[in-house]
């Protein structure tokens, strides 16, 4: 009768080896609009990524700190130091820098440490630095040269970079200084 919708997309963590995803939920007996179903048929631009998540595309370069309070999906080209609760590294990203969220996700390229609660190397991730954890995931032909870390809280100590203010680094405002 009543579902609870979750908040994030299942992770290695989530879901069990060999075990087959779920089936959809059924669809009740009442007659819905034809256009709701042709709503539900038609599939999403951008399945593989969670609603409200921020994503950086394929043909977008960031040189500098990113800083986000949540999902952050990443396809493109990174140069500086990421935080935020979830990072998902996609299979044609490149980062170059410090990566640091409760839960990482890697199927590109990272040149960097790797500080997260929940660490998953997936098949065609390349990882060049340490990765400090709680649970760390390597899946069998990932990449990963560098030092592995269990710690009980790997993200104490680190506090996200200073992010600059409306008038950005070296620009102040009208009025100011």
């Amino acid at each position: 009768m009543f579902t609870k919708k979750t908040d994030r997309e299942p992770t290695a963590f989530d879901i069990p080896r060999g075990v087959p995803p779920p089936a959809p939920p059924q669809q009740s007996h009442q007659a819905e609009p034809p256009h709701a179903a042709a709503r539900q048929a038609a599939p999403s631009p951008r399945a593989d990524h969670s609603p409200g998540a921020s994503h950086i595309g394929e043909d977008l370069t960031i040189i500098g700190n990113l800083v986000s309070k949540g999902e952050v999906h990443i396809d493109g080209q990174i140069q500086g130091d990421l935080h935020a609760t979830n990072i998902i590294i996609g299979e044609t990203a490149r980062v170059t820098g410090g990566v640091v969220a409760d839960e990482v996700i890697v199927r590109g390229s990272v040149s960097g440490s790797i500080r997260g609660r929940r660490v998953v190397l997936q098949t065609s991730s390349r990882v060049e630095g340490d990765v400090f954890h709680q649970q760390l995931g390597i899946e069998q032909g990932a990449y990963f040269e560098g030092k592995s870390r269990r710690v009980a809280d790997p993200l104490s100590g680190v506090s996200a970079p200073e992010t600059p203010g409306p008038g950005g680094l070296g620009f102040p405002l009208r009025g100011e200084g």
